[in-house]
């Protein structure tokens, strides 16, 4: 009988620390689009992409023109020009394939850097909210959990902006 009530004791004390414990949520994306950072980000990956496409299309148009003069010329040529011409042809096409891929490459490259400081500065902000709050577990909307009880849990992304500075 006492283990009953011993028992009985801990599992109601167990109850009332896991009723006490905060959990909290925050949408990581909704503070992301928000940031200054971002939209600085957004912008030079912009311009990075218009750079990018602006030489593929001077290498494209060059290929063009140089086509169209070998078109021309081309039946009045010897073979050995002819095959000399088609092969610096197809070597330009290759370097211009080399550099798409490069330039996508880099691109992903400039982009994942530029994400990868924004989203720390978020977690660190994240962190610092749940351990000032106490909060036991924030969870993020933003990260494809299936279900989170906005009801049972405190929304803390307001604090985690006011935490980075936005509005």
């Amino acid at each position: 009988m006492k283990k009953l009530i011993i028992c009985a004791i801990c599992a109601i004390c167990g109850f009332t620390t896991a009723s006490a414990q905060k959990f909290g949520h925050c949408d990581s994306e909704a503070v992301i689009t928000a940031m200054p950072e971002f939209t600085t980000a957004q912008n030079d990956l912009q311009k990075l992409s218009q750079q990018y496409e602006a030489d593929l299309k001077q290498m494209q148009d060059e290929l063009q023109k140089k086509y169209e003069a070998y078109d021309k010329e081309s039946a009045s040529l010897p073979d050995n020009i002819k095959q000399r011409r088609e092969q610096e042809l197809q070597e330009m096409y290759q370097r211009i394939q080399q550099a798409a891929a490069q330039n996508q490459q880099e691109f992903q490259k400039a982009q994942q850097e530029k994400m990868q400081a924004i989203t720390q500065k978020v977690r660190e902000a994240i962190q610092a909210i749940g351990q000032e709050g106490g909060y036991v577990y924030i969870m993020d909307l933003a990260s494809g959990i299936p279900y989170i009880s906005t009801t049972l849990s405190t929304d803390v992304t307001a604090q985690v902006k006011a935490k980075l500075g936005i509005k």
